[in-house]
């Protein structure tokens, strides 16, 4: 089975969601059977590479500052009631992330993306840490055990830039207009953040798509008689 999580690293109901389903998949007993394609879809492409505060974000976008209190702080509150602490999705600074994403395109094909996507969100998550420049996501990268000078080559030449860009456009294909979204063996998709009981339904739906309980076959015809271990006898015709 196959789950495509598009998310951006800045997105805090995707490093949520990052969280809810690692531990879904720890819980069900075909979990290891259950493979995750992070891909990316990024939401801030525009932002300058010092990066802006969250709160100037919320200005800039022309929303109410109640959407700290009204939307960011309840995600805080989530991500610490299940164990995800710190996460700073209010008190940290956000960026364009085409670097931070080519970077994860390299750590895939290292064999390291789960792994990787996990450790840039709660990089950015638990310690607002800024992955925006070059240098930035080299630092990240010589951190996390990649080789320093692949990352930079993959960075300089931009040659992940074109897969990335790639990501988002089949997202927006399948229906996605934000993140995360997340598709199922290709049968259905969750667009935005669900509790971890709802993700485990739909991971159990999507599984028993593909994997159905055998039912017994329907019965014609009247036989003449049958033959079980206990002995052979005739069916009894009169009821």
């Amino acid at each position: 089975m196959k789950i495509e999580f598009w998310s951006d690293i800045v997105c805090p109901y995707c490093g949520l969601m990052d969280h809810r389903l690692h531990q879904a998949l720890g819980r069900l007993p075909y979990g290891d059977q259950v493979q995750v394609i992070h891909r990316s879809f990024q939401l801030h492409p525009d932002l300058p590479r010092t990066g802006v505060s969250q709160r100037e974000l919320i200005t800039m976008a022309g929303a109410s500052a109640t959407t700290v209190d009204r939307v960011l702080r309840p995600i805080e509150r989530a991500a610490e009631a299940e164990g995800l602490t710190p996460y700073h999705a209010v008190d940290r600074t956000l960026g364009p992330t085409d670097f931070a994403h080519e970077l994860l395109a390299y750590a895939t094909d290292e064999g390291r993306g789960t792994e990787i996507w996990t450790a840039m969100f709660r990089a950015h998550f638990g310690q607002a840490r800024k992955l925006w420049t070059v240098e930035e996501v080299l630092g990240f990268a010589a951190e996390v055990g990649l080789d320093r000078d692949g990352v930079a080559e993959a960075l300089r030449s931009r040659r992940y830039r074109a897969r990335v860009a790639a990501d988002q456009r089949e997202a927006e294909r399948l229906g996605a207009r934000g993140a995360p979204f997340l598709v199922f063996d290709g049968r259905f998709a969750v667009p935005g953040a669900i509790g971890l009981g709802d993700l485990l339904a739909v991971i159990e739906k999507a599984w028993a798509g593909n994997h159905p309980t055998p039912q017994p076959l329907p019965v014609v015809g009247a036989a003449e008689g049958v033959c079980s271990p206990d002995g052979c006898a005739v069916p009894d015709r009169t009821r």
